[in-house]
C-alpha cells in the first residue's frame, strides 16, 4: 500500500528554518521529520512511500539520492571513482519523489499522483506532524467502515500552558502545552480509497475544504479517535519540543 505524504508547502510560520530547506527537512535529532514521520509507518511494514513536493523540492530529492551515501561509512579511492561502503545500514524504502507545483493546494497534490495511486486504497498525511497512532488499527478501522475515507481525530495540543490550583490558591500541577482531553481536529493520518480523486478539481483545491465537506454531506468519511501522542510542527517551539522529546529518549513515535 502507498504511503503518500504531503511535502510541498512553504512552511512561513517556522521561517527561521524554511528560508532554507523545506519544512519536512528541518530536523529532529539527526533526521529530517519527514524522516520520521516514514519510519513510523515502516515499523508496521509500509514502506512504499510518495513523497508530494513543491517548495524547495530539490532539496528533498537531492536528500533521498544521496541518502545511502549521508547515512553509511565508506571509503572512496580518488583514482578510480571507487566507492566502498563499511557500515551498510538500509533502509528497505521505496520513495517516489514527484514534484507537484509551488503553489498547488493539498488536495491538487493528491490529484496529481492518481496515476501513481491506481485503483487501490492508499494512506495520506502531512510531512509535518508525529503521532504514535497504530497504523495497522487505523487501517482496521477504515476497512470496517466501508466509506471513501478516513481521517485520524486528534487532541490538539494547548496554546498555553495549564494550571491547577487548589481552594487556598496553591498551584497543585502545571504542565506545560499540554494535550487537550475534550474536542479534537484532522490530525492527518488518512485512509482514502481512489474514489477521492472524483472528488479533487484541481491545483487550487483544498483537500480539508470541498473534498471533506462533500463526503461529510455524503456520509463517506470516518474518524478514527487517536488517543495517544500527536504533535505538529508549526513553530520553532514545537519543534523544540519535539526535538526535547527526541534528545530525553521519551518521544513516543521512537
Amino acid at each position: 500500500m502507498k504511503i503518500v505524504i504531503l511535502a510541498g508547502g512553504k512552511g512561513t510560520r517556522i521561517a527561521e528554518y524554511t528560508t532554507r530547506i523545506p519544512k519536512p527537512m528541518v530536523e529532529i535529532g539527526e533526521y529530517p521529520i519527514l524522516w520520521h514521520i516514514m519510519n513510523w509507518y515502516a515499523k508496521f511494514g509500509y514502506n512504499d512511500f510518495v513523497l508530494a513536493l513543491g517548495y524547495k523540492a530539490q532539496v528533498i530529492k537531492e536528500y533521498f539520492l544521496n541518502y545511502y551515501a549521508l547515512n553509511n561509512d565508506f571509503e572512496v579511492n580518488l583514482a578510480t571513482g571507487e566507492i566502498k561502503y563499511i557500515n551498510k545500514r538500509n533502509r528497505n524504502w521505496k520513495v517516489t519523489l514527484v514534484d507537484t507545483g509551488l503553489d498547488t493546494m493539498t488536495g491538487g497534490r493528491i490529484k496529481r499522483l492518481e496515476k501513481i495511486i491506481g485503483k487501490e486504497t492508499f494512506m495520506v498525511t502531512y510531512g509535518d506532524g508525529l503521532s504514535n497512532i497504530d497504523i495497522d488499527a487505523l487501517l482496521a478501522f477504515h476497512k470496517r467502515s466501508g466509506k471513501i475515507a478516513t481521517l485520524s481525530a486528534v487532541h490538539p495540543t494547548a496554546r498555553f500552558g495549564e494550571l491547577r490550583i487548589d481552594a487556598n490558591q496553591a498551584v497543585t500541577s502545571f504542565k506545560e502545552k499540554p494535550q487537550l482531553d475534550d474536542g479534537r481536529i484532522n490530525g492527518g493520518f488518512f485512509v482514502l480509497e481512489p474514489e477521492i480523486f472524483d472528488c479533487i478539481e484541481g491545483d487550487s483545491t483544498i483537500f480539508e475544504r470541498e473534498p471533506l465537506e462533500c463526503l461529510v454531506k455524503r456520509g463517506e468519511l470516518a474518524a478514527y479517535k487517536h488517543d495517544g501522542f500527536w504533535q505538529s510542527m508549526d513553530t520553532v517551539r514545537e519543534r523544540q519540543i519535539l526535538e526535547e522529546l527526541w534528545k530525553t529518549n521519551s518521544a513516543p513515535w521512537k
